[in-house]
């Protein structure tokens, strides 16, 4: 463990899982590093946290922890550097009858339905698909943090859904879902823009996107946002991509 998230984080404490099979590369086994208790980890000590590269599932804060391998590199947008290119204007526009709602962690049925289509139709096999309602909560709704929810509608029609955790310097995009059933659509890219805005009018500086894994094609497209930070021996610098 680093010794400045150690003396910051005192009274936590962190253990490595046993190997898993890799979500993202295949043939791969993972591990991760999971802080604990879930009780002591406020606003402040989950900022930091994120800092040195954690992530959030629910009430689990974990990194990965591979033994021989380092693929999943956490990656943030600096905001205030931020520019769109050509296709992510194109996508503000395609979205932009899309109306937003930001609300606290509450449970909608409509957001359920929407969260089974999205995983049937995006992860068939993978686990997720197969989620009931109280899955769906501990995985959604259940936070420690200053969390909320950002509902994106369109004729009050449910379309897309993020879940978005407040830090001390950014934003922390936890989870997004969306409508898979509408050709040529671009909602994860009008939702990361969305949240760039949002972390702008919050005055805040960063906006984390979780980890980037260049072999991984689900997990790539993270790159194509510029410039874009990763997290490399504790120190966060470029990324480096063609």
């Amino acid at each position: 463990m680093n010794d400045s998230l150690r003396t910051r984080t005192t009274q936590l404490q962190f253990y490595t899982t046993a190997t898993y099979e890799c979500s993202y590369l295949d043939h791969q086994v993972a591990r991760s590093q999971v802080a604990v208790p879930a009780e002591l980890i406020d606003g402040h000590a989950y900022s930091q946290l994120v800092q040195h590269g954690f992530r959030r599932s629910g009430l689990f804060v974990y990194r990965p922890w591979c033994d021989h391998c380092k693929a999943c590199v956490p990656v943030r947008l600096p905001v205030a550097q931020f520019k769109p290119d050509r296709t992510q204007r194109r996508a503000l526009k395609r979205h932009a009858d899309l109306q937003v709602r930001v609300m606290g962690l509450e449970y909608l049925e409509s957001h359920y339905l929407l969260y089974q289509r999205y995983q049937v139709a995006r992860h068939a096999g993978g686990g997720m698909d197969q989620d009931n309602r109280e899955q769906y909560q501990n995985f959604i709704l259940k936070s420690n943090v200053s969390s909320f929810l950002a509902e994106f509608s369109i004729n009050n029609e449910v379309q897309m859904v993020s879940l978005i955790d407040q830090l001390d310097d950014g934003i922390s995009s936890v989870y997004t879902f969306y409508n898979p059933d509408i050709p040529n659509s671009s909602f994860g890219v009008f939702n990361i823009l969305w949240q760039i805005s949002l972390a702008g009018e919050m005055q805040l500086s960063y906006v984390y996107l979780g980890y980037w894994i260049d072999q991984c094609r689900k997990m790539a497209y993270k790159a194509r946002y510029k410039p874009i930070e990763g997290l490399f021996n504790g120190r966060w610098q470029p990324l480096p991509i063609e």
